[in-house]
C-alpha cells in the first residue's frame, strides 16, 4: 500500500484546481466568457492572463489543503483558509496588475480544497460540498469591512452570490452542473460539449452576480431564458442550439455582461468531478484486486 501524507495530496489537490480553473477557461466556445476563441465581454483579460492567474495560485490552494488536512469544521479553521484566501486574493492581484480574474474562484474552490483536504478518507462530491458548507457558516471576524460588487448586488437584488452558495453545500452544482455533466458523458456526447451543457444549467438557474453587477436584472434574465432554451432541445446538440447560443453570446455582449459566476461554478465541478474520478478508480481497482471478497491492498490517491 502506497501512502499519501498531508504535504503530497495538498500538493495534488492545488494541481487538481489549478487544473481545474485552466481548464475552465480553454473550453471554447463559451457565451460572453474568455476563451481560445476570444475575450468575451472581458475587455481587460486574456486567456493567457487567465491561465497565469490560475497557476499563480497554486501555492494558495496548497497552503488551505495542508491546513485543512483530516480537520474538522471549526470557527478556527474558518479564519484560518480566509487568511490564506486573502493572500492569494493579493498575490492574483499582483499577477494579473490589478485585474480581478479569479477572486469568486478562489473563495469557491477554495473551500472546496479545504473539505477535500478534511475528507481525505472519505471524497465523495456529497461529502465535500456538505463539510465545505459548514465550514462557510463560521463567522471570520477577520473579514475586511469593505463593499464588494458581490455584497452590493446581493443587497440590491437580494440574491443568495457565492456565499450564500457556498452556506448552502453548493446546491447547483450539486442539483444540475455535476448531474448533467455525468449525464452528457453516458450519451456519449464529447468531453467539451458535456461541460457546456454543464456551464449552460448554471446559467440557466442560478442568480449570477458578475451578471447582475454589470447588465442587471435584464441581462440576467435573458441568459438564464436563453440558456434554458438550448439545454430544452437536448443534451446531444443540433444546429438550432449552436445558433442559439451565438444568440446568448451576443445578449451578454449587449448587456456587456459577464456569467462569471456560473464559470466559478463550473470550475468548482470539474474539481470536484476529478476527486469522483479517482474514487471511482480507486473503487474498482479494490475490487479487481480483491480474492473472495478480502481485499489484499490498495492503492494511492
Amino acid at each position: 500500500m502506497i501512502e499519501i501524507n498531508a504535504q503530497q495530496y495538498s500538493l495534488h489537490l492545488s494541481n487538481l484546481a489549478v487544473k481545474s480553473l485552466i481548464e475552465e477557461a480553454e473550453l471554447t466556445p463559451k457565451p460572453g466568457l474568455v476563451d481560445k476563441k476570444d475575450s468575451g465581454t472581458h475587455t481587460d483579460m486574456t486567456l493567457d492572463l487567465m491561465i497565469k492567474s490560475a497557476h499563480g495560485l497554486n501555492s494558495t490552494f496548497r497552503t488551505i489543503a495542508e491546513a485543512s488536512y483530516k480537520e474538522k469544521p471549526s470557527p478556527f479553521l474558518r479564519e484560518k483558509i480566509a487568511a490564506i484566501g486573502r493572500s492569494g486574493e493579493a498575490t492574483m492581484f499582483k499577477l494579473t496588475g490589478g485585474i480581478n480574474t479569479h477572486k469568486g474562484a478562489i473563495w469557491a474552490l477554495g473551500l472546496l480544497v479545504s473539505s477535500a483536504a478534511m475528507n481525505r478518507d472519505e471524497s465523495t462530491m456529497e461529502t465535500i460540498v456538505h463539510s465545505a458548507g459548514k465550514l462557510a457558516c463560521f463567522h471570520d471576524r477577520y473579514q475586511p469591512k469593505i463593499q464588494t460588487n458581490g455584497s452590493r448586488v446581493n443587497e440590491k437584488y437580494g440574491v443568495l452570490g457565492a456565499k450564500g452558495e457556498a452556506l448552502l453545500g453548493f446546491p447547483h452544482i450539486r442539483q444540475f452542473s455535476f448531474p448533467i455533466l455525468h449525464d452528457s458523458r453516458k450519451r456519449g456526447i464529447s468531453e467539451d460539449l458535456s461541460r457546456l451543457n454543464a456551464l449552460l444549467s448554471l446559467m440557466a438557474n442560478i442568480d449570477d452576480t458578475c451578471i447582475l453587477h454589470r447588465g442587471g436584472i435584464d441581462a440576467l434574465y435573458h441568459t438564464k431564458q436563453q440558456a434554458k432554451e438550448i439545454l430544452e432541445r437536448g443534451l446531444e446538440w443540433d444546429a438550432v442550439q449552436w445558433m442559439l447560443l451565438e444568440k446568448l453570446d451576443h445578449t451578454l455582449h449587449l448587456f456587456n455582461a459577464s456569467p462569471g459566476g456560473s464559470a466559478d461554478l463550473l470550475a468548482a465541478t470539474l474539481f470536484l468531478d476529478y476527486i469522483h474520478q479517482e474514487k471511482t478508480t480507486r473503487s474498482n481497482t479494490f475490487k479487481k484486486i480483491s480474492i473472495g471478497g478480502n481485499p489484499i491492498g490498495s492503492h494511492n490517491l
